[in-house]
């Protein structure tokens, strides 16, 4: 699976820890800063980003953990509507492939968990590249969010604070 280069707009990038640890504060992290973008908690766009977001770094600290390496959890928001999720871990042996299997492994290890299935079932599209510039590969996601609050209607930030 391929995808064209991640399009321009808002970046926000955050290298955590290998561990369930990282992963869980790699998701609050981005379930916030969509949060900021303008997607609020409890909404359907920060939920489906906080459980993709969630899916794709337990794979990276589970899956794709190399002792001693991070990985790293990327988020692009660009103008068309979507927000683009990238989690690159350091293990390039292991890719993911559609029904959630593992590539480059064999028996129970292989075996198809749920996350890819959810991650299948809430993005428009997702797939997996090598990582760019360093060893590893990036799983990516294409999450539809429809315009954020005070991006061209509903109340704007100015507004919330004047108590409007």
């Amino acid at each position: 699976m391929t995808t064209p280069a991640p399009p321009s707009g808002d970046t926000f990038e955050l290298r955590f820890s290998a561990t369930r640890r990282g992963a869980r504060l790699a998701r609050r992290l981005a379930s916030h800063r969509v949060h900021e973008w303008g997607h609020r908690y409890g909404t359907e766009a920060n939920d489906t980003v906080s459980l993709v977001v969630g899916e794709l770094a337990a794979n990276a600290v589970t899956h794709g953990l190399v002792p001693g390496r991070g990985a790293l959890l990327r988020l692009v928001r660009p103008a068309r509507g979507s927000i683009r999720v990238e989690v690159s871990d350091t293990r390039g042996e292991r890719w993911p492939v559609p029904g959630g299997r593992l590539s480059g492994v064999s028996g129970s290890e292989a075996e198809p968990g749920r996350g890819l299935v959810i991650v299948g079932a809430l993005a428009r599209a997702w797939g997996v590249v090598p990582r760019d510039g360093a060893p590893g590969k990036t799983v990516w996601a294409e999450i539809d969010a429809s315009p954020a609050i005070g991006a061209g209607g509903g109340v704007t930030p100015s507004a919330r604070a004047a108590g409007r």
